[in-house]
């Protein structure tokens, strides 16, 4: 793979990752929960990545006992949380600012690495956390105003979607270092899947999946989770993962894009600086990142994601 390939590969794949918006809002308008699309994208892309992982290479199936708490970290508490807050924002608010939200991820990761993992607080630390509380609050209307645009539940669900989305990254630093990345990703959406396959009830709404919602089902699952792994995780193989991490900036933009012309998002002037503010936050915590070469928060995608390092994620 060239370069240029590569780059737009990663790109391919953040824009994919970005059209997890437009999936979850025709799911939600066929009469399904947050927590039951939630269910719907953890379940598919389990038994899909399974199965690719298991023609490709059946090794890498393989884990110790040892390191399943760290798997149900990654799977249940991260990823199918952070997925619920953030198709709750998606429900009740808009695409635009559920994504701004969930980036906060990033800066997050930052924090929780100061007391889990003893990385020192910087001054590029102290400005990423600037810039992202700045962005967030022109996003939700706060300022220049000083009154909020958007209700403060849905703020704190979308506080709570970067929060948990940041914990990926956390949990799996623990196993990254004896694990492949798709590894990790596949545990960790099935012990998700594990966990949402009783507790979602699907069952019950078994009479909504018709074509139509069988193929968005199918598409959240495919296009924005598992063929937006691939596609992230081919390109990193070739150029530095600190690019591939500024190039998944993409993602959000494609979100925004998305929930601005196919959904009508309003988005003010003010909004647009804070979205913009949220983007330099991550941009400024990349750089972090490459300095150190920790593994960064692009991985949490891959579940559904994303480690920048490594697969925002995460996937």
């Amino acid at each position: 793979m060239t370069t240029k390939t590569a780059y737009l590969s990663v790109i391919l794949g953040a824009a994919l990752w970005g059209t997890t918006g437009l999936f979850v809002n025709e799911l939600n308008s066929a009469g399904f929960t947050p927590w039951e699309v939630v269910g719907i994208r953890l379940i598919f892309s389990a038994v899909i990545l399974t199965l690719f992982l298991a023609g490709k290479n059946p090794q890498m199936l393989r884990i110790q006992a040892r390191d399943i708490p760290f798997f149900i970290g990654t799977g249940i508490i991260s990823i199918a949380f952070f997925n619920y807050f953030f198709f709750t924002v998606i429900q009740d608010a808009s695409i635009s600012l559920a994504v701004v939200l969930l980036y906060t991820g990033p800066v997050f990761v930052a924090l929780i690495s100061r007391f889990t993992f003893g990385e020192p607080v910087t001054l590029r630390k102290i400005g990423a956390l600037i810039l992202m509380l700045a962005g967030c609050a022109f996003t939700v209307g706060f300022l220049p105003a000083g009154s909020l645009s958007i209700s403060g539940m849905t703020i704190l669900y979308g506080v709570l979607s970067g929060f948990f989305y940041a914990l990926y990254s956390i949990f799996g630093k623990y196993v990254s270092g004896r694990y492949h990345s798709l590894t990790i990703t596949v545990y960790s959406m099935l012990f998700g899947s594990l966990f949402l396959l009783p507790t979602s009830r699907l069952w019950e709404k078994a009479d909504l999946f018709t074509g139509t919602v069988f193929f968005y089902g199918a598409g959240l699952a495919v296009f924005a989770t598992v063929l937006a792994y691939i596609f992230y995780t081919a390109g990193l193989k070739w150029i530095e993962s600190g690019r591939a991490a500024i190039l998944s900036t993409v993602e959000p933009v494609v979100a925004i894009i998305i929930g601005v012309l196919l959904y009508r998002d309003a988005v003010t002037l003010w909004q647009a600086l804070g979205m913009i503010l949220v983007l330099a936050s991550v941009l400024l915590t990349v750089q972090i990142r490459r300095r150190r070469r920790d593994p960064g928060p692009q991985e949490i995608h891959a579940a559904g994601a994303h480690d920048q390092e490594t697969h925002r994620q995460h996937m």
